[in-house]
């Protein structure tokens, strides 16, 4: 699939400072695939969450065990 692409000049420069050794398209189609990954990624945690409940979060947290951290822990 092709498409007609209008990068505003101040874009242009950024993606000729920023992509290395790789075409702009290739560039584009990185961000694209990166853009896409993390608007999913979005979706799935939100519907996990609808999924949740205190009562397992409970659950989860009452099987950590209750002893002090280590030092490099502590704040």
């Amino acid at each position: 699939m092709n498409f007609a692409l209008r990068i505003p000049d101040y874009y242009k420069e950024e993606i000729e400072i920023l992509k290395g050794d790789v075409s702009i398209n290739q560039f584009i189609v990185n961000a694209l695939a990166e853009k896409i990954a993390s608007l999913k990624t979005l979706d799935y945690l939100e519907e996990r969450a609808k999924r949740a409940s205190i009562e397992d979060m409970f659950e989860i947290m009452n099987k950590v065990p209750d002893v002090e951290p280590e030092s490099r822990d502590k704040i």
